[in-house]
């Protein structure tokens, strides 16, 4: 007699060594944003925390001395002290500047991303000033700038010796020699921005355009600016920042003398310097940090970001 009973099969689980390769894939990618995520906190966040304590204390940056908390007193003073109310006229030269820099870097931009003579060469000589480190423009612009110096030597050699002056001596030509070898640093690097965005447009473009009959005027003003819209709104943002950032050339050039003062020497004399007001220094840092998120939210009202229809 023969036994005609089926052996029901047994319900088995999944193996448990799938269910754990699942989980490693999904914890494996935390595991490697630990290390930058701490240093980031760490270097970052932790600091900027710090300094918006420190802006509402009156400390002289010892830690032997006591942090007496004075409300918003530090950021009373940063719009209402004679001392600190010139630094903002002092950016002024450098924002005006900063837009002369982004026109001079945008028109070479547009000639050399089209088939020039010696283009390679000219890429080069733009870019190279961004290359070279701040301290030693400084150094260099010294001498260009001292009485008797490189300018004004070109000056006599072309018969304009009535046009030489005190560069860095007179208050009212101090900031335009200043923010002239800032533009001179860094058109390179605004550059190189134009020319990368410029050179994403696509061709069929340009040759839709002359199909057409457009002009080189038309053709800048109809596809390159265009496409470009988001590189100059950044170059924009960075212009403001930069403008209230200036350090190290005026710094170098001039220490701050002679009304060339800038925001950022400024506070680094209040709160490094022989004053040592530690709570003063961290509101203006904290103040310039807010000007610059505000111009970057104002930015992102005024030029949104355009919607690719992929329908």
């Amino acid at each position: 007699m023969t036994d005609t009973t089926k052996a029901v099969p047994a319900i088995t689980s999944p193996p448990v060594r799938k269910r754990r390769g699942v989980r490693d894939r999904k914890i494996t990618p935390w595991l490697f944003l630990v290390i930058p995520l701490v240093l980031l906190g760490v270097f970052t966040y932790l600091p900027a925390a710090n300094m918006l304590y420190y802006s509402f204390t009156s400390w002289n940056g010892f830690e032997a001395s006591p942090k007496v908390f004075v409300g918003v007193d530090n950021y009373t003073a940063i719009f209402t002290r004679d001392d600190i109310l010139p630094v903002f006229a002092v950016s002024l030269y450098y924002f005006f500047a900063s837009f002369v820099q982004m026109a001079i870097a945008l028109y070479f931009a547009t000639i050399l991303s089209f088939s020039t003579r010696f283009q390679n060469l000219f890429k080069g000589i733009i870019f190279f000033p961004s290359l070279v480190n701040g301290v030693a423009i400084g150094f260099v612009f010294l001498y260009v700038f001292q009485p008797g110096g490189t300018l004004d030597t070109v000056l006599a050699a072309g018969g304009l010796e009535g046009l030489s002056k005190f560069w860095l001596g007179d208050p009212d030509v101090v900031n335009y020699s200043l923010a002239g070898t800032s533009v001179w640093r860094y058109t390179g690097l605004n550059f190189v921005l134009f020319l990368g965005a410029i050179q994403s447009i696509p061709k069929e473009l340009y040759e839709a355009a002359d199909i057409d009959g457009a002009t080189k005027w038309q053709q800048f003003l109809y596809i390159i600016a265009p496409g470009i819209k988001r590189i100059i709104s950044l170059s924009f943002i960075l212009a403001v920042s930069g403008s209230l950032a200036v350090f190290e050339i005026p710094f170098i050039m001039t220490n701050g003398a002679n009304g060339s003062m800038t925001f950022v020497i400024k506070t680094v004399a209040l709160g490094l310097g022989t004053f040592h007001k530690v709570g003063l220094a961290s509101a203006m840092a904290v103040v310039l940090l807010l000007i610059v998120l505000l111009v970057t939210l104002l930015q992102r009202r005024l030029v949104p970001d355009e919607k690719v229809d992929l329908s």
